[in-house]
């Protein structure tokens, strides 16, 4: 049994900018801040170049820490891992959870718009201990995790649209 969530949004930038954004290990994690008792990231550590099968070490602001694992790699349209090493509470509800990132081009077909507008769909899939676990999985991940996820692509688009706004000044 699983829990899904889906985040999306259009930022205005360049695919390829988005898509680095989301890959940085230097500024990513500043941008995602948890939400309630969903952690925030502290750091991100690749452990090899990004390529499908490379993993990177992740720790939370709490403390804790987890691998990913990248499943698919193509820039700049998609990104995506496996998150495992859940402890505490989060390990009696979820063994691991399946991460999904789409990147693509928002124009509605218009080239003036074409190079300056992406459409970011981030998917999690939780794979859930026990059916019983959705219980509190559910509440859990669909109130904390998936506001966590909203509020980052918010804070990558401010970040991105602000640099934006600072080349074309």
């Amino acid at each position: 049994m699983r829990v899904s969530l889906l985040a999306e949004r259009s930022i205005s930038a360049m695919p390829e900018a988005v898509f680095a954004l989301a890959l940085d290990p230097e500024r990513f994690p500043a941008l995602f801040e948890g939400h309630g008792p969903i952690p925030g990231l502290r750091r991100i550590t690749p452990l090899a170049a990004s390529a499908v099968g490379s993993m990177r070490s992740l720790e939370n602001q709490d403390g804790s820490r987890l691998m990913e694992r990248i499943t698919a790699f193509d820039p700049p349209h998609r990104h995506a891992y496996t998150l495992s090493g859940f402890r505490g509470p989060m390990a009696w509800l979820a063994r691991e959870a399946h991460a999904d990132w789409r990147f693509d081009d928002d124009s509605a077909g218009d080239p003036a718009v074409a190079a300056s507008s992406t459409r970011v769909r981030w998917r999690y899939d939780f794979e859930l201990t026990h059916p019983l676990a959705w219980v509190f999985a559910w509440p859990l991940l669909r109130g904390f995790m998936h506001a966590a996820m909203r509020q980052c692509l918010e804070r990558m688009a401010e970040s991105l649209e602000a640099a934006w706004r600072r080349e074309r000044d």
